[in-house]
């Protein structure tokens, strides 16, 4: 485990600001030589758009995953903070722990701190002492005797259970934990995840966190609720995927990726995030919502009720066609959000809730309209960003019901018949998956993240995007011609004739570019020195093997057959296994294809979904 020196502690702090906290914690990584100073600038960049507030007045800050070249080896620093300081709305800081992690060393120092948030004597000891040998001695503590003991079998009790391993270079540290964290609050069902004879709170990510799971660990998801089967096939899914490792990858080579454009002339810049590289040249194009038209009353009740069910089952069928079609497109971890908004057609108290108005006298429409968007307000305004974050989602889930009871649709934007950028305030996954390239060729919003789910899902579908860049963007007048850069996340405006035809052939470039990568896709992949590089894909399901090959795979390196027993009652025979290991086989037409069966003599019945307590 790294140690904690005492050059790297600094006591009774007074920071402005929670930037200020974080630029203190990085000087004492790069006076280490933990850090290159810019490393400082990846800290902040990761506060826009993850929340690093751990719990009882500890914050975590680190750094993107696109920055780990700057850590020049793996440290932590503590800045204590004896007055508190203000991280987020709601939350207070009182000891800022900034980690710079090349490698899974620092998962016992989470461990320690997800021990300490538990005994508020440690905390306040910590926050106020004057000797900083008290802060090394207890972060480097081992994990204590009553820290996260196995829970009792008969408290797991009809808890569906999956087995996952734990992918990635660094276990289940701050990153992914938030990610299964975000994935997890999308279900109703009770969420747990064991290792190691220790079972965490799969909701909480301090709980996580305390599992210190790292590369390689194996784990147990358990779930009980109404949702809890669909709840272990998206948390499978997100584990098997990298728990967004992959997705943050992709968002940091959007910012880094391709052309770096900007004018020769005077212009005006919207600045943003960048969520998915490229270059987009059109007119601006707002965003115009209109209201589905839903009667208030209704004389009927029971035959509201009956269509506020054919409605609820006729979108979860279209979230399953959705799921489908963009795992189709885009892989597994990219569609898997639409099997979270599935599970919120799951949550028994949203029906319940518009039942009970359908009852009084109003509409299926009215009462479904009145009870989302009360609980869409509730989600937005809690200081959990996670939590907060799914309103979004939950917004799209209750429009997509709401379409069905609509006598009059006049919800679905109306775009022009030529190429625009699109500005909004926000999307959701279901927009941007809807979106026609041919017509949208950039959008630009005024909130979201670059690992948001619509930013995932833009990159997939190869749309340049920019992310939260603020109520300005919403200002700039509709037609109004600019240029989006999704790879430095600007949005320029006012350009010159000379400029816009700069960027014009900026952007023929770089389709050249990515032209010519698509028509030398199947070439073997050799490094800058002559080392043969071999390319290959991890799959789960057989259409995945066919797209590819098509994207230039030259084999399948890694397919699991535990995803054969997934989202079914009963195991498939070993007809449907062969067959679908056959229809593999015969898209990689000759090339290699890796499988890696699951063991059937004693975890058959472990993988699929078994009651918790069954041994």
């Amino acid at each position: 485990m790294i140690a904690l020196e005492a050059a790297n502690v600094r006591l009774n702090a007074s920071p402005a600001s929670k930037d200020e906290a974080i630029r203190m914690v990085a000087a004492l990584l790069a006076d280490s030589g933990h850090i290159d100073p810019d490393y400082a600038r990846s800290m902040l960049g990761r506060e826009k758009v993850a929340n690093t507030y751990l719990g009882e007045g500890v914050a975590i800050p680190h750094g993107l995953l696109k920055d780990r070249e700057l850590i020049k080896r793996t440290g932590i620093a503590v800045v204590q903070v004896p007055s508190g300081l203000e991280w987020n709305p709601g939350e207070r800081v009182r000891l800022v722990v900034g980690i710079a992690a090349a490698s899974d060393e620092h998962l016992q120092i989470l461990a320690n701190l997800t021990q300490l948030l538990s005994d508020p004597e440690d905390i306040e000891r910590l926050a106020t002492t004057s000797d900083p040998q008290d802060v090394i001695d207890r972060l480097a503590r081992g994990p204590s005797p009553r820290g996260a003991p196995a829970e009792p079998t008969s408290d797991l009790e009809g808890y569906a259970a999956a087995d996952v391993v734990v992918g990635g270079p660094s276990g289940l540290h701050a990153r992914p934990a938030t990610f299964f964290v975000d994935v997890a609050k999308g279900f109703t069902a009770d969420i747990r995840v064991r290792h190691d004879g220790k079972v965490a709170n799969g909701k909480s990510l301090a709980a996580l966190l305390g599992l210190g799971a790292d590369a390689g660990s194996a784990l147990t998801l358990l779930a009980k609720g109404p949702d809890q089967d669909v709840a272990i096939t998206a948390l499978v899914e997100a584990v098997e995927s990298g728990l967004g490792e992959e997705e943050e990858q992709e968002a940091a080579a959007a910012s880094t990726a391709g052309p770096r454009w900007s004018p020769a002339d005077e212009a005006s810049a919207v600045p943003g995030i960048g969520a998915s590289p490229g270059l987009a040249i059109g007119p601006l194009w707002h965003l115009k919502r209109r209201r589905l038209v839903v009667p208030r009353t209704a004389k009927d009740p029971a035959a509201e009720e009956r269509k506020l069910a054919k409605a609820i089952e006729a979108a979860r069928a279209e979230l399953r066609d959705l799921y489908e079609e963009v795992k189709a497109k885009s892989g597994t971890g990219k569609a898997s959000i639409f099997r979270a908004h599935e599970a919120f057609l799951d949550d028994p108290d949203l029906e319940a809730a518009a039942v009970g108005d359908i009852r009084t006298g109003t509409s299926a429409g009215w009462a479904w309209r009145e009870v989302i968007e009360a609980r869409v307000d509730e989600l937005g305004k809690l200081d959990d960003p996670l939590l907060a974050g799914r309103a979004v989602d939950l917004g799209d889930v209750g429009q997509r019901v709401l379409r069905f009871l609509a006598e009059a649709d006049e919800d679905a934007p109306h775009l022009p018949d030529h190429p625009v950028l699109l500005i909004a305030d926000d999307l959701t996954p279901s927009d941007t998956a809807s979106i026609d390239p041919a017509r949208v060729v950039g959008f630009c919003t005024a909130l979201g993240g670059p690992t948001s789910h619509t930013a995932i899902i833009a990159r997939a579908l190869g749309i340049p995007a920019i992310v939260g860049a603020g109520p300005a963007v919403l200002a700039q007048p509709e037609g109004a011609v600019g240029v989006l850069d999704g790879t430095t996340g600007t949005l320029w405006l006012g350009l010159s004739e000379r400029d816009l035809e700069a960027a014009e052939r900026a952007r023929e470039d770089l389709e050249g570019v990515r032209a010519e990568e698509h028509r030398t896709r199947y070439q073997p992949a050799t490094m800058t020195d002559g080392y043969r590089v071999e390319v290959v894909a991890n799959v789960n399901q057989p259409a995945e093997a066919v797209a590819a090959v098509e994207a230039g795979a030259e084999g399948i390196g890694l397919m699991r057959t535990e995803f054969l027993f997934l989202g079914r009652d009963e195991p498939p025979t070993e007809d449907e296994q062969y067959e679908a290991l056959l229809a593999m086989v015969r898209a990689l037409n000759g090339l290699p294809l890796i499988v890696r069966t699951l063991d059937i003599r004693w975890r058959q019945e472990r993988a699929v979904h078994r009651p918790a307590g069954g041994g």
